[in-house]
C-alpha cells in the first residue's frame, strides 16, 4: 500500500488527477450501495418503532378492556347478591319464595364460573344454606388442612363487613390441593366476599360468596387469552392465577393495572404479556382472522341459545327472551339486525344503532333500500342483499358480503355482512339475522400494506442488482426483479448458477456448521437466516458471449407460505474486476520495467568489468602466436597457431558482443553495415554445431542463391541466430533421449526473400522437429523474465525480439503439425528483416 501511495505521489499532476478520477468511478457504486443500505436500515428502524408503539397501545387497550370486564362482572355480581339477600329477607318463612331464591342463586353459580360457593348467614351468624351442597370443589374446602384457613378468612370478612356495614373481601387463601388433581389449578387460591343485608340500621343477614382467582380470568374473552397471557398478582408479586403456562418471549411487551373489586377489596393487579406475533401477515391471514371471528360469534350465539333453552325450562318465555337480548347487546360489538320474511327490520342491537346513528325505533320497520345505505349504492346493495339471502340457505360456510353504510352524520363505514336464517323452535324459518362487522380500519390497513408493497417492489425493480427468491423444497422461482429477468430470464437457472449448486446442499451445510453432527430436523438454527459472506462468481453471458463477474450474497428466509426459501442478491462487478486486473497488469509492467532497469545496470557493469580481461586474453593469444611462428616446427604451427588465432578472435568477438549489449541496453542504435547474411548464418551454425555434436544432433542450412547484402549489425544478428539454434537443439533434446538421437531430424536454418510484402524483406527461419510449444507458452515466451527452464532467466527471447525490432524487423514462432494434423511435430521461428535500413536511402 505504501508503494502504491508513493508511486501516486511521484506521478505528474495530470496523471494524478486521472488516477483519482478512476478511483472515484470504481468506488462510487460501493458508496451508493452503502448509502442505500443505511437509508433502508433507517426506514426499517422507523417502521419497527412505529409498530412497537402500535403494539403497546393495543396492549394497553386490551388490558383496560379486560379490567373493565372483571370490574363490571363484580359490580353485577354484587347487585345480584344484594337482590338475593333482599329476597331472602323479604320472603320470611314462605317456602315458595325461598325456593325462588335458591333457583336464583343456582343460576348465578352456573353462569359465573369464578364463584365456587354461595352461603346465606342469618343475623345470628349461623349458616342456613349453601350452594352447591357438596361437590368436588367443596370437598377440598372441607378437608382438615384447608377448612380452618377458609373458615378463619370468612370470619374476619364478616367482622369487617359488620363493622363497616358494607360489602367486604377477605385476604387471598391458598388451598392445599395435589398438583395431579384436575381442579388443582382452578381452586389453588380463593377469597371471600360478604354482602350484608341492612334494614334500617340492623344487619338482617349476609350473603357470602367464595371466589376462585383462576375463575376471574375466565371473565376475559377467549380470543384475548389466545393472543395474550393474563396474570393475577398481589402487591408482593405473588402469582394467584395465570391464563396460560406457555412462556412469553424475552422481548415480549407487558403492562399491568390494579383491579378495584370493591371498596374493601384486597390489593390485586392484572398483568398482560404478549406472545410472539405472527409473521408475514398477508391477505389470507386477514381473511382467516375475519372468518375466525365470525366463527367465534356464531359459536357464541349457539352457546347463548343453549343457555337460553335451559333457562326456558325454569323461567317464563318473556324473561328468557329479555335475558337473551340483554346478553347479546352487552357482549358483542357487532351490529346485528333481524328481518322478517318480507325483509322488514324487526330488531336492531345497540351496536348497530351506534354504527348508523339512528335509534332503534327509527330503524325498526324499514324496508330495503334502507336509509343508512349510501345514496349512490342503494340499488347495488339491494341486489347484493337479494343474492346473499338466496345463498344463505344453500351454503354451509357463510361468506361475508362487503358493503358500506352511512352514519347519520355523513361518515361512511365499510362493513362485512353475514346472513343466516332465523329458525323458530318448530324448525320453521321466520326471518333472517344479519351481523355487520366494521372493517374500515382493516381495509385501510390492507390498502396501506398494498401501497407499501408496491413501493417496495418498485425499488427492487429499479435496483442495478439481480434479486431472486427460490423455494427450498421445489426449486421454483418465487420472485425475480427486472435486472434478474433481463440477465437470466424468468427461470431459476440463473439463481442456481449464481448460488453455485443445489440450495438444499447449501442449507444442510449451514445446518452442519451451526450444530455439528447434531441437526434437529424441522428446526433450522438462527444462523441459517443470517446473510452469508459475499462471493465473486464468473458467468458467461450467453447473449453477448462475454464473461460477467457478480458479487453474490444469499441467505435463507421464511417465505409468505411459511416454507423455507433462499434469497439471493447478485451485483454486477465486471467493471470493478476489469479495473482491478488492469491495475494488476500495470503493477506487473512497473515491476518488469524495474527489473529491466536493474538488468541494464548489471549489463553495463559486466561490460565494464569484462572488457579488460577479454582484451588481455586476445593480446596474450596474439603475442604467443607471434613468438611461436619462428620457433616451432612447421607441422606444429599448423595445429597450434590457428587455434591461438581463433581464441584471440573469439575473445575479440566476446568483447564486441558485450559492447553491443551495453549499447543496446542504453537504447543506442545498432551499428549497421552492409553484410552478407550467408557469412553470418555460417558463423552462427559453426558456433552452435559444437553444442549440437556434443549432444549427437546436427544442423542443416538451406540458403537461397543471389541473396543481396543487408544493412544490419552482424554481431547482434549473429547472437540472435545462435540463441534460436540453441533453443531448437534444446527442444530436440527434450523429445529424443540420448539413445535414439541418431533418428532425430536436424535443426534446419534457411534464408530467402519474402516477396509477399512490399518492399521485399529478408526471411530467416529456424525449424526443429521437437514437440512444439504450448499455446499458453507461445503467448508469453517473449515477455521479460518468463522461462520454462529451471535455470533460465527468461531474457533470451525477449532480447532477441528487441534486437530484431531495433532493426525494424519482426520475430515470431509458429508450431508445426504432423501430416495427419493430429499432434505437434516441431516449431518454426521466423525473422523478417528489411533489406535496407530506413535512413539508408536518405543518405545516398
Amino acid at each position: 500500500m505504501k508503494k502504491i501511495a508513493f508511486s501516486i505521489w511521484q506521478l505528474k499532476p495530470v496523471k494524478w488527477i486521472r488516477h483519482m478520477r478512476r478511483f472515484r468511478l470504481v468506488y462510487t457504486p460501493l458508496i451508493a450501495i452503502v448509502l442505500f443500505t443505511v437509508v433502508m436500515g433507517v426506514i426499517m428502524g422507523t417502521l419497527q418503532l412505529q409498530e412497537k408503539g402500535q403494539q403497546e397501545a393495543a396492549l394497553f387497550r386490551e388490558l383496560s378492556f379486560a379490567k373493565q370486564r372483571i370490574q363490571l362482572r363484580f359490580a353485577n355480581n354484587t347487585d345480584v347478591l344484594q337482590s338475593i339477600g333482599r329476597d331472602i329477607v323479604s320472603a320470611g318463612d314462605l317456602a315458595k319464595s325461598k325456593e325462588n331464591v335458591l333457583i336464583q342463586a343456582e343460576n348465578l353459580l352456573q353462569s359465573n364460573h369464578e364463584i365456587a360457593q354461595i352461603i346465606w348467614i342469618n343475623e345470628a351468624g349461623q349458616r342456613q344454606w349453601k350452594i352447591p351442597p357438596d361437590n368436588l370443589k367443596t370437598d377440598w374446602f372441607n378437608k382438615t388442612e384447608n377448612a380452618g384457613a377458609i373458615s378463619q378468612g370468612l370470619k374476619k370478612t364478616i367482622e369487617l363487613s359488620t363493622a363497616t356495614n358494607r360489602p367486604a373481601f377477605s385476604h387471598f387463601i391458598s388451598v392445599q390441593v395435589p398438583n395431579d388433581e384436575l381442579i388443582s389449578k382452578e381452586i389453588r387460591n380463593v377469597f371471600w366476599q360478604v354482602v350484608p343485608q341492612i334494614s334500617g340500621t340492623e344487619i338482617k343477614g349476609m350473603v357470602a360468596v367464595l371466589y376462585t382467582t383462576q375463575g376471574l380470568l375466565e371473565m376475559i374473552p377467549g380470543e384475548l387469552k389466545g393472543q395474550y397471557r393474563f396474570t393475577l398478582i398481589t402487591d408482593s408479586d405473588k402469582i394467584l392465577a395465570i391464563s396460560s403456562d406457555k412462556n412469553t418471549p424475552k422481548r415480549a411487551f407487558s403492562n399491568q393495572t390494579s383491579l378495584d373489586l370493591g371498596v374493601l377489596s384486597p390489593n390485586l393487579s392484572l398483568r398482560i404479556d404478549t406472545y410472539p406475533p405472527a409473521t408475514n401477515l398477508t391477505f389470507r391471514m386477514l381473511i382467516g382472522v375475519v372468518l375466525g371471528l365470525s366463527a367465534f360469534v356464531i359459536w357464541s350465539l349457539w352457546s347463548v341459545l343453549k343457555q337460553m333453552q335451559v333457562r326456558q325450562e325454569a323461567e317464563a318465555n318473556l324473561r328468557a327472551e329479555t335475558n337473551f337480548r340483554s346478553a347479546m347487546e352487552n357482549s358483542t360489538p357487532v351490529g346485528i339486525r333481524a328481518h322478517d320474511m318480507n325483509r322488514t327490520i324487526t330488531y336492531v342491537n345497540p351496536a348497530f344503532c351506534e354504527m348508523t346513528g339512528w335509534s332503534a325505533n327509527e330503524l325498526i320497520g324499514q324496508n330495503p333500500p334502507f336509509a343508512f345505505w349510501p345514496e349512490g349504492q342503494k340499488s347495488e346493495l339491494t341486489e347484493k342483499m337479494n343474492q346473499a339471502l338466496k345463498l344463505a340457505l344453500s351454503q354451509e360456510k357463510k361468506i361475508g358480503v362487503e358493503g358500506s353504510i352511512i352514519h347519520r352524520n355523513g361518515h361512511v363505514i365499510q362493513t362485512r355482512t353475514f346472513i343466516a336464517p332465523l329458525i323458530n323452535e318448530r324448525g320453521a324459518q321466520t326471518g333472517w339475522v344479519t351481523s355487520l362487522i366494521d372493517i374500515s380500519e382493516p381495509k385501510k390497513i390492507r390498502e396501506e400494506l398494498a401501497a407499501s408493497q408496491e413501493r417496495f417492489i418498485t425499488v427492487l425493480e429499479g435496483l442495478d442488482a439481480a434479486v431472486s427468491v427460490i423455494s427450498n423444497e421445489t426449486g421454483e422461482l418465487l420472485f425475480a426483479n427486472r435486472f434478474y429477468r433481463e440477465r437470466f430470464g424468468n427461470t431459476a437457472k440463473g439463481h442456481f448458477e449464481l448460488a453455485g449448486g443445489d440450495i438444499n446442499q447449501n442449507m444442510m451445510q449451514a445446518l452442519a456448521e451451526e450444530s455439528g453432527d447434531m441437526i434437529t430436523e424441522g428446526i433450522p438454527p438462527s444462523s441459517l437466516y443470517q446473510e452469508s459472506e459475499s462471493e465473486e462468481i464468473q458467468l458467461l453471458d450467453e447473449a453477448t458471449g462475454t464473461s460477467k463477474w457478480y458479487e453474490v450474497r444469499r441467505r435463507f428466509v421464511p417465505w409468505v407460505d411459511g416454507h423455507l426459501a433462499q434469497l439471493l442478491i447478485a451485483t454486477d462487478i465486471t467493471i470493478r474486476v476489469e479495473a482491478d486486473d488492469l491495475a494488476r497488469q500495470q503493477e506487473e509492467r512497473m515491476q518488469f520495467t524495474s527489473r529491466l532497469t536493474t538488468m541494464g545496470e548489471m549489463a553495463s557493469s559486466l561490460a565494464h568489468e569484462l572488457n579488460q580481461p577479454l582484451a588481455a586474453i586476445s593480446n596474450y593469444c596474439m603475442g604467443v602466436a607471434k613468438r611461436l611462428k619462428g620457433n616451432l616446427d612447421p607441422a606444429l604451427q599448423k595445429d597450434i597457431l590457428p587455434a591461438l588465432e581463433k581464441a584471440s578472435d573469439q575473445a575479440h568477438r566476446a568483447g564486441t558482443i558485450i559492447q553491443r549489449i551495453k549499447g543496446f541496453v542504453k537504447r543506442s542504435e545498432p551499428q549497421r553495415k552492409s553484410c552478407d547474411i550467408r557469412e553470418i548464418i555460417n558463423d552462427a551454425v559453426g558456433l552452435a554445431e559444437i553444442e549440437a555434436h556434443r549432444h549427437r544432433l546436427s544442423i542443416s542450412t538451406e540458403l537461397a542463391d543471389n541473396l543481396p547484402p543487408v544493412d544490419l549489425d552482424p554481431v547482434l544478428i549473429l547472437q540472435v541466430l545462435v540463441n534460436l539454434l540453441k533453443n531448437s537443439l534444446d527442444g530436440l533434446r527434450e523429445v529424443y533421449p540420448l539413445s535414439s538421437r541418431w533418428s532425430a531430424p536436424p535443426v534446419k536454418i534457411s534464408a530467402d526473400l519474402d516477396t509477399s510484402t512490399f518492399p521485399a524483406m529478408l526471411r530467416i527461419r529456424v525449424t526443429d522437429g521437437g514437440g512444439g510449444i504450448a499455446e499458453s507458452v507461445i503467448q508469453r515466451m517473449f515477455e521479460p523474465f518468463f522461462s520454462t527452464k529451471n535455470d533460465g532467466m527468461g531474457m533470451g527471447l525477449n532480447i532477441c525480439r528487441s534486437v530484431i525490432e531495433s532493426h525494424q524487423g519482426r520475430l515470431w514462432a509458429k508450431n508445426q503439425m504432423d501430416a495427419e494434423h493430429t499432434k505437434l511435430s516441431g516449431c518454426t521461428f521466423t525473422i523478417l528483416l528489411p533489406l535496407e535500413s530506413p535512413g539508408s536511402k536518405g543518405n545516398v
